[in-house]
């Protein structure tokens, strides 16, 4: 009966330590989802972000000001157009 009582207060007691150690392990897996929830919302915030700025950046208004302003470049106008004429020999390379 002695032996009884001993193997089940071993039994007792790696069922309690098997318990404590599977606790631990699942504190430490929802510490780990959180951070990774909190890095995840980061991260969409943050492409948000970046999807609005490239559409800031992209719009029409701000490239033509840009290529006014920064470049100094103008409009093209028809007196200011230069046509080229190319002969057909020349447009074929040459070969024939």
């Amino acid at each position: 009966m002695a032996r009884l009582s001993l193997f089940a207060a071993i039994l007792l007691m790696l069922s309690a330590i098997s318990l404590v150690t599977s606790r631990y392990h699942s504190r430490q897996l929802f510490i780990e989802l959180e951070r990774s929830n909190t890095l995840s919302n980061t991260l969409d915030t943050d492409w948000r972000r970046l999807q609005l700025e490239r559409a800031e950046l992209a719009r029409n208004a701000r490239i033509d000001h840009a290529a006014r302003q920064d470049l100094k470049l103008i409009p093209i106008t028809p007196e200011r157009t230069l046509y080229l004429n190319q002969s057909p020999v020349a447009a074929n390379g040459g070969a024939q």
